[in-house]
């Protein structure tokens, strides 16, 4: 590992309709990566709980403060080793609705920070299933960026991924260097989209892109693409399971030194337009 690098993991795994068959393939994960010497595990979207049918996480979610995320801020702080818990089922303002949340926990057990998921799901796959996640999830209004070992974090969830506007305030307005974005890509979407749209939001943003997946299925009638990724701010794909579908983890070192230099030699933060520049000229 370079000196001025550290050490980050990121989980793949098949999560289910049942709590603690999950916090136990979490603890797993989270034991490997803290041996591994990772400061960070990233999790994926929906890591606690996968219902059999859309809208069952409304029978589970929880106040930040409620028992199922104290077991993960008791996990991280028992492994001393930060957190990103992507795609919580945070309670919501009524009990028709909850917040898909991206959760970020220090090694101390302490919630850092918390985003709420802006870009709701709701998409009629070509040869797929119809989804339409705001019949029971409350959209999120805040982009945010928080400070962690790892460099300062850009967080997103899952289909935030389709919207650039997204990733460039995180990186031009708030200072990102790692991107995150835990998620549940759909078998068709993931085969078409994954990793090109990962690439493509390091490559423009120059940051390092870690997408934590859902993997395989789930139950009879829901099934995940899978395959983990690490990139890094040039679009190269430094972290990934062998098996796209397997339970596991992938680490990869941030060098921070790659960073600075990928933007020094292409420095598209001097040459882009300020955000005001697009507003549409007066008729």
């Amino acid at each position: 590992m370079a000196a001025n690098s550290v050490r980050v993991a990121a989980a793949q795994m098949t999560s289910v309709n049942d709590l603690a068959s999950n916090f136990a393939t979490c603890s797993r994960l989270v034991n490997e990566a803290a041996s591994a010497g990772a400061k960070m595990l990233c999790l994926p979207e929906n890591f606690s709980y996968v219902g059999l049918k859309s809208g069952d996480g409304l029978t589970i979610a929880e106040p930040l403060d409620g028992p199922i995320m104290q077991k993960y801020c008791s996990l991280a702080r028992d492994s001393g080793i930060w957190l990103s818990l992507g795609g919580f089922q945070e309670k919501g303002l009524d009990d028709e609705h909850l917040r898909n949340t991206h959760v970020i926990i220090d090694d101390t057990g302490n919630i850092r920070s918390t985003y709420s998921k802006i870009h709701l799901f709701d998409v009629d796959v070509p040869g797929g299933a119809v989804y339409k996640e705001s019949s029971f999830t409350e959209p999120g209004k805040d982009i945010v960026a928080v400070d962690s070992p790892i460099g300062r974090l850009g967080l997103t969830v899952c289909y935030d991924l389709r919207f650039p506007e997204l990733y460039q305030q995180l990186r031009f307005q708030h200072d990102a260097q790692v991107i995150l974005v835990p998620s549940a890509f759909t078998m068709v979407t993931g085969q078409a989209h994954w990793e090109i749209l990962l690439r493509t939001r390091a490559i423009e943003t120059q940051c390092y892109v870690i997408a934590a997946a859902q993997a395989g299925k789930h139950s009879d009638k829901r099934e995940s693409y899978g395959d983990t990724l690490i990139i890094d701010p040039w679009g190269t794909v430094v972290g990934r399971l062998p098996d796209r579908v397997s339970t596991g983890i992938t680490v990869a070192d941030i060098n921070f030194s790659l960073i600075d230099s990928v933007r020094t030699k292409m420095p598209i933060a001097k040459h882009r337009k300020p955000f005001d520049f697009w507003r549409p000229a007066s008729l």
